[in-house]
């Protein structure tokens, strides 16, 4: 079982920690040096992407550089994302169209099958808020 722990730091501050030493800084929008909860979500669903897509990637198309970038979709002040929309930034022009066709297919699969983030979010998991 994952566990991140938060902890309050200052005024809208807070520090997430996992029990392996890494910690990221939490704000509101806009706060200097620090994420969102939704820009952490985000990171999460194109992290979870590449981590599943790298090693499919690197094996047919090599070390090649790659970026992955998430974006929210919602309504205009809307407190509720109506979805993520993923990009996959690839540059492969070292393979022809039928591989590079091949690559995008299989790397859809695999995130599809295998990346915990985006399957939960198309799930819409319940976050149940109990107080210890």
């Amino acid at each position: 079982m994952t566990s991140i722990d938060v902890e309050r730091t200052g005024g809208h501050e807070f520090v997430a920690r996992n029990d392996r030493g890494a910690e990221v800084r939490i704000g509101r929008v806009g706060q200097e040096g620090s994420f969102s909860p939704v820009e952490l979500l985000l990171a999460a669903a194109a992290g979870c992407a590449a981590v599943t897509g790298e090693a499919l990637i690197v094996r047919r198309a090599g070390e090649i550089p790659m970026r992955v970038s998430a974006a929210d979709v919602r309504q205009a002040g809307a407190h509720q994302l109506d979805g993520v929309d993923l990009r996959f930034d690839l540059d492969l022009s070292g393979l022809d169209a039928e591989a590079q066709a091949e690559l995008r297919s299989v790397v859809q699969r695999a995130v599809a099958a295998l990346c915990t983030v985006t399957r939960t979010l198309k799930q819409s998991a319940s976050a149940d808020l109990r107080f210890l």
